[in-house]
């Protein structure tokens, strides 16, 4: 049976894991180019923990700026089994006031200036992505959420922007008409990249704020953000030091079948793959590279 290696990728406010045992940070090199920061490597709750600052420590990246690549092939590179992405976004339903935890299990990506895949011309792959989250990630976040009396809804879509700006008024209201529960900048493209990566994942988005549709939210500040944004990461970690026990130390894998995506994914003959390609993908798609 395969350990647990939990990876958690902290959004806005998150930028350290208290109670991490045996700390360490060291810098993992990608052939993806630069990752947001160095990986906090310890141990939380008897299960192996690694920790990527999603916008770097300071916060110095922004949504557009980051090389998602880079940061899901360092996180496989080093063994992480396991994805939890903790991410603040803004709310587009009343019942989802500043300060609720919502488990999406849906995305639109409406991003357009970033890198979506580690595939393309030399080596194509189609994966599928009709159910982008782990359902067990998700339920052992929910326990959590209720052990830790965390205000909590299971499932809503997210809807991806591009940023680093706030909607338009215009914007706001279409993504309601949608459906859409919340709306952030950095899911996408993470989850497409953790299942090219065979990483089963799951998303803590932290509602801040109710977006500009909302009568007394039509002008969202930094400042305003950034306060509910602090209580935010308060909770955050405490559900973090919930969840990981409840994945254990021993794994079980996703009910979701993640870990062998690539197995029906990848569409280029062998013969045809371009070896630049295929070298850069030693992490990310090994399992299966190795039986072709």
């Amino acid at each position: 049976m395969t350990n647990t290696v939990l990876g958690v990728i902290g959004g806005s406010g998150v930028y350290g894991i208290d109670g991490l045992e045996n700390q360490r940070w060291e810098r993992v090199r990608s052939p993806w180019g630069e990752a947001s920061d160095e990986l906090l490597f310890g141990r939380l709750g008897g299960v192996d923990m690694v920790f990527l600052p999603r916008h770097g420590r300071g916060h110095v990246h922004s949504p557009t700026s980051i090389n998602y690549r880079a940061n899901i092939d360092v996180l496989k590179r080093v063994g992480v089994t396991d994805v939890i992405s903790v991410s603040a976004c803004g709310s587009f339903k009343e019942e989802l006031p500043p300060g609720m935890f919502v488990l999406a299990d849906q995305f639109i990506d409406r991003t357009f200036a970033r890198e979506k895949s580690f595939f393309g011309p030399g080596f194509v792959a189609h994966v599928s992505l009709a159910h982008p989250v782990c359902p067990r990630l998700v339920g052992a976040l929910a326990d959590a959420a209720k052990e830790a009396s965390i205000q909590h809804v299971v499932g809503g879509t997210y809807l991806a922007m591009e940023g680093p700006q706030f909607s338009t008024l215009a914007e706001s209201n279409l993504y309601r008409s949608w459906g859409c529960s919340v709306i952030g900048m950095t899911a996408m493209p993470e989850a497409k990249l953790a299942r090219e990566a065979e990483l089963p994942y799951a998303i803590v988005a932290m509602v801040t704020d109710y977006d500009c549709w909302h009568p007394g939210h039509d002008h969202v500040t930094v400042d305003q953000v950034i306060k509910i944004l602090n209580g935010n990461a308060d909770r955050a970690r405490t559900l973090l030091k919930r969840v990981a026990p409840k994945l254990g130390p021993k794994r079980t894998p996703s009910p979701a079948g993640i870990e062998h995506t690539l197995d029906t994914a990848l569409i280029t003959a062998p013969e045809k793959r371009d070896p630049a390609v295929v070298a850069k993908l030693d992490a990310v798609a090994g399992r299966v590279l190795k039986k072709a």
